[in-house]
């Protein structure tokens, strides 16, 4: 599967890159916990110092890494996992939706898993893939609209519970166009909000050209346009470090967060990209009909 997925971006013409592990500062992220390291941190995600390759001049790379996220481990989580995360430059998250599409296509058909059966999911890749806005997935699966879902905190418990297990169950489903507050790293749709409240009784926020891949009900990626403003991406990252702050002393293993300036210098100089991170093991649970991820992996950590 590593191999074909190699095959197809080399064909592709983009340039496999190998960035640091261990790095002096991350990018702020809720719900994300990093391991600290000697002060340091080890990578949730490579995308810091992609980025900044990319604002560098690297119009077209990918990377398979190891990535590491505290307190993350159940039958689809590992908190040591194995991430491929590409960017192209003057690339649209819809463009990006379809290549994603056609790699996930071209791995299946090199393992002979072009139809993908999955539990009780029989999943057909060659038929054309499901595209719908977060907005409508909640129209049609919750009884709340998104808008007063973000309003009432409850969006991650329905999207979980109530979204999710929905999504891709005949052929693979691309989520898309998430609430500005849930895309800390997308850009704004620059037309602002184009779709009314189902009730009415909620508040549009900007919509973000962010979207999610899920395959029998698994998120797989998640990817976007991304965000070049490097004031407006201070302006979020602060509002990520007072929450992670807000609860301190609670319980959580959030270490304090430092500005990534390095990273906000660099990003002045991005051009127009689109970048997706999907993780590896999932992908292998799927194309093997694996039903946790420790079936996928040599030694899952109560091994070693």
């Amino acid at each position: 599967m590593i191999r074909a997925i190699r095959n197809f971006f080399e064909t592709k013409g983009y340039l496999e890159v190998e960035t640091p592990l261990r790095i002096p500062v991350t990018i702020p992220e809720d719900h994300i916990a990093p391991f600290t390291c000697e002060g340091w941190y080890l990578q949730s995600s490579p995308e810091i110092c992609m980025k900044r390759l990319a604002a560098r001049g690297y119009g077209k790379i990918f990377q398979i890494c190891k990535c590491f996220r505290k307190d993350e481990r159940g039958e689809r989580h590992l908190s040591e996992m194995t991430l491929l995360e590409w960017y192209k430059r003057d690339f649209s998250y819809m463009e990006l939706m379809d290549e994603c599409r056609d790699m996930i296509r071209h791995a299946a058909k090199k393992t002979g898993n072009s139809l993908l059966v999955y539990g009780d999911h029989t999943i057909c890749l060659d038929q054309e893939w499901e595209k719908i806005q977060v907005s409508h997935a909640f129209d049609r699966y919750s009884t709340m609209t998104m808008d007063e879902a973000v309003m009432s905190g409850s969006f991650d418990e329905i999207m979980a519970f109530d979204i999710e297990p929905n999504l891709g169950t005949q052929t693979p489903t691309f989520i898309y166009d998430y609430p500005a507050s849930m895309a800390a790293l997308a850009r704004l749709k620059s037309h602002g909000v184009n779709e009314s409240t189902s009730h009415g009784s909620a508040l549009p926020e900007p919509r973000a050209e962010r979207f999610e891949l899920y395959i029998a009900g698994m998120e797989l990626a998640n990817g976007f346009s991304e965000l070049t403003d490097p004031g407006e991406q201070r302006e979020r990252f602060i509002k990520v470090i007072e929450a992670q702050k807000a609860r301190t002393g609670k319980g959580n293993s959030y270490p304090d967060m430092k500005m990534p300036e390095k990273f906000l210098d660099d990003l002045k100089n991005m051009p127009p990209t689109a970048g997706i991170a999907l993780g590896i093991d999932r992908l292998a649970m799927i194309l093997s009909n694996a039903q946790t991820i420790d079936e996928v992996v040599a030694f899952p950590p109560e091994e070693l």
